[in-house]
């Protein structure tokens, strides 16, 4: 982005320089480096945003909470989910307290589901197998063995990641061999 005198200067809109000058709309896509910089023009390049999922408003000082949270009122007293109750037609608190997850727990939920989408198209041969005993191809085996043992590794290092980084560093290492 362009900067002048330390302020945000959008692409097509005029402005003002410090002595007063006003430049047109079209001024900063049709001068040179060297225009620019003359009255103190500067390209400072965007912030990278950082990525959403793991970060509030893309950033990387507001991380998302890693483990799982048990939601409190304001007194401190727990927060107990509700459910209609039809005979006094109004909400009644269970017993059950409601937890926030964390992302521990909603990418051990993604990994598992990875997985169990992987090995769907091969679960036939584990129904063959037990219903009419016809032996599973190596490979298809092969092939299934690797998948959970992929998911069983990426949840154990999830689990053990003490830092958004390292969990990061854990998702982006995915195998899952296709």
């Amino acid at each position: 982005m362009f900067l002048l005198n330390g302020k945000h200067l959008p692409e097509g809109t005029s402005f003002y320089d410090a002595n007063g000058t006003q430049y047109h709309s079209g001024w900063l896509n049709q001068s040179t480096e060297e225009q620019k910089l003359a009255i103190g023009i500067t390209w400072v390049a965007d912030p990278v945003r950082a990525d959403d999922r793991f970060y509030w408003d893309g950033d990387i000082n507001n991380p998302k909470a890693l483990e799982d949270r048990l939601e409190v009122k304001e007194d401190g007293s727990p927060l107990y989910k509700q459910v209609y109750d039809k005979a006094t037609e109004s909400m009644i608190d269970t017993t059950e307290q409601v937890v926030t997850k964390g992302l521990k727990s909603n990418f051990v939920a993604q990994i598992k589901d990875t997985a169990g989408k992987l090995l769907a198209s091969t679960d036939w041969y584990i129904i063959r197998k037990d219903e009419r005993n016809v032996d599973i191809p190596e490979e298809i085996a092969l092939k299934r063995t690797q998948i959970v043992t992929e998911a069983n590794r990426l949840e154990n290092d999830i689990k053990a990641s003490t830092t958004v980084e390292a969990l990061i560093e854990v998702l982006n290492a995915q195998n899952w061999g296709e």
